[in-house]
């Protein structure tokens, strides 16, 4: 049995969140809330916060100002509370390498204090659901990262929370178990509970149900995968195909109505205000300088583009432009 869930429909919201070390300020008054029982996606690159905000909301660390509530607790003053009613799963996998798989799991049943009479019902769950029912008995140090990855997760929900927090889960994995992970995110959602996930991949904020970008800091976009897409980039991207992309990537890009341009897959993503008067430039200059060019058309933007659009774009204002 689950345990009892807010009733106001939101899991987590918090009102100017802010966490500073010294003078730094590692997270600058945040806004946002998350409904129950959706993916919440946390993006952003690397130092951008998404940790500090994630270890904040699950009492790991105290907010340096703002306030907030998880699961309709204060993080401010109920951070025990809290604990006992979510999941977290770090990207380091808080297991212990020297310990067997079973003794792993059987270990995180008793720091959740999981019922008795219900503790070896969680424990075989949490087996299968990681596929290692048939190797209880191997030492977790030794196991591939695809299957350490499962088994954290099982581990993290063996007392089934309401909300799971997940801190970068699929850093390091290959991109099979990536997809196989999310599948297990997807059944978990499936069963009403809130996941807020962090990472740097930019493809996985399409598995999401809304998103937020975080960057030095800051939220600077908010919203649904399709609606950031549609939304949040007002210029056009041209999608070119050509031999030697690297090289041709810097031809491109000294076109004025360039206004910027990215490696993606074969071929390059160039963003331009006008595609009827980009397109002939573009093709006029790959075209002059030897390159052959096989592919050059409007497409619709990936969330990279359009979180590199933003990215570009906060840079430019001086960071302003905060969503709230």
């Amino acid at each position: 049995m689950m345990p009892e869930r807010t009733s106001d429909g939101i899991a987590v919201t918090v009102q100017d969140l802010e966490r500073r070390f010294g003078d730094f300020v590692a997270v600058d008054k945040v806004n946002f809330d998350v409904k129950r029982g959706e993916i919440f996606g946390f993006l952003g690159p690397n130092g951008a916060g998404k940790s500090t905000t994630i270890r904040m909301l699950t009492g790991i660390l105290r907010p340096s100002g703002g306030s907030g509530t998880v699961a309709g607790l204060d993080i401010m003053t109920q951070t025990e509370q809290i604990k006992c009613r979510i999941g977290y799963m770090s990207q380091k996998f808080s297991l212990y390498d020297d310990l067997t798989v079973a003794e792993n799991i059987e270990f995180f049943s008793g720091i959740y204090r999981i019922d008795p009479e219900k503790r070896r019902e969680r424990q075989d769950w949490a087996l299968e659901m990681a596929g290692l029912t048939d190797r209880r008995d191997t030492r977790t140090g030794l196991l591939p990262g695809g299957l350490k990855q499962r088994l954290a997760l099982g581990t993290a929900v063996l007392h089934e929370p309401e909300i799971l927090f997940l801190d970068e889960p699929t850093s390091g994995v290959d991109p099979e178990n990536r997809r196989q992970f999310w599948d297990l995110i997807y059944d978990m959602s499936a069963k009403g509970v809130t996941v807020f996930v962090t990472t740097h991949y930019m493809d996985e904020a399409e598995y999401c149900n809304r998103i937020g970008l975080l960057y030095r800091g800051r939220l600077i976009a908010l919203g649904t995968p399709e609606s950031l897409k549609r939304e949040r980039m007002q210029d056009c991207v041209l999608e070119v195909i050509t031999d030697r992309p690297h090289e041709a990537l810097t031809a491109a890009e000294s076109l004025d109505c360039v206004q910027e341009g990215a490696l993606f897959g074969s071929g390059l993503h160039l963003v331009v205000a006008d595609e009827h008067t980009a397109i002939p430039l573009v093709r006029q200059r790959l075209e002059s300088e030897g390159y052959i060019v096989s592919g050059l058309e409007r497409i619709v933007p990936s969330l990279e583009d359009v979180f590199v659009s933003l990215i570009e774009e906060t840079d430019r204002n001086g960071l302003a432009g905060r969503v709230s």
